[in-house]
């Protein structure tokens, strides 16, 4: 492929998410210009990803859409992989960074979890998936930043990806309510005298408000262990960026609790852009 159709996957990419992942993208931009179209190719991926439960009704097509992916990082993709820069520029990224295809295809296949309805049972498996999406991902980029100082960081990632991980569940609670899905571990919704069912009634709000008071508290956990990680070197922090994000939407939750169905969690864009363009001058999660 010649560098004028990488370039222009890699715009595709970076166009795509200004409008998907505004976040991830001004994350992007506030990245070094020789390591954007990488990083915007990984978060492009990550939405691809995270949008199929929003484009299928059954779990089926969105397993075959799964596939697809799976099938590309495998080197068994059917068609031709320039039709779609998403994947061309992805399969660039891999080669160019040498990033591990196994941590690809493990998120791949922790998305699977979204397809269906099926109830998080357990802490340790709220952990798990949040560790194979949004700390792989922030792992991966670090890769991209820079390959000798992403292992110093990895501990740091793997807690500011649950804490990311939680805070956008957070954010799409009253989307998954709708739509069945419960992503707060019947582990803690036992604790505070509730199932999947009850939950998804709504009617018993001061238990609500406790399961996600707690559900929160598990988010603001991890972002107390990623900053007691060490520091981040200035070299991998961008990839930390959307991570920043966070804590506003966790202390938020805490406090609002059952309310968050009736008012959005999420701060204005200004707000996030301002935010994030302090992290970028501090380095600090």
């Amino acid at each position: 492929m010649t560098e004028a159709h990488i370039a222009t996957n890699q715009e595709i990419c970076l166009a795509m998410l200004r409008d998907s992942d505004r976040d991830r993208y001004l994350a992007c931009l506030l990245s070094p210009e020789a390591k954007r179209g990488a990083l915007a190719a990984l978060y492009a991926f990550n939405a691809e990803l995270a949008r199929i439960r929003d484009l299928v009704h059954e779990p089926l097509p969105g397993e075959v859409r799964l596939q697809y992916w799976h099938d590309l990082l495998e080197g068994s993709a059917h068609g031709s992989t320039a039709a779609n820069p998403v994947a061309a520029a992805l399969l660039t990224a891999i080669e160019t960074h040498r990033l591990p295809r196994k941590t690809l295809i493990d998120m791949i296949e922790a998305r699977t979890f979204d397809l269906y309805d099926d109830p998080m049972e357990t802490r340790l498996s709220l952990e798990g998936y949040a560790g194979e999406t949004a700390s792989a991902l922030i792992q991966l980029a670090s890769l991209v930043l820079s390959p000798e100082e992403a292992a110093r960081s990895a501990d740091a990632a793997g807690h500011a990806g649950v804490a990311q991980a939680v805070a956008g569940l957070l954010l799409l609670m009253s989307l998954h309510r709708r739509r069945g899905q419960v992503y707060i571990p019947l582990q803690i919704l036992s604790a505070t005298g509730l199932d999947r069912d009850a939950f998804l009634a709504g009617e018993d709000r001061p238990r609500i408000s406790a399961a996600i008071e707690a559900f929160a508290g598990l988010g603001r956990e991890h972002l107390v262990k990623a900053r007691a990680a060490g520091p981040i070197a200035p070299a991998v922090f961008p990839a930390f960026l959307p991570a920043t994000l966070a804590e506003p939407v966790l202390v938020k939750a805490q406090k609002r609790g059952a309310l968050l169905f009736d008012r959005p969690l999420q701060p204005p864009q200004w707000r996030r852009q301002l935010r994030m363009g302090l992290a970028a001058t501090r380095r600090k999660i």
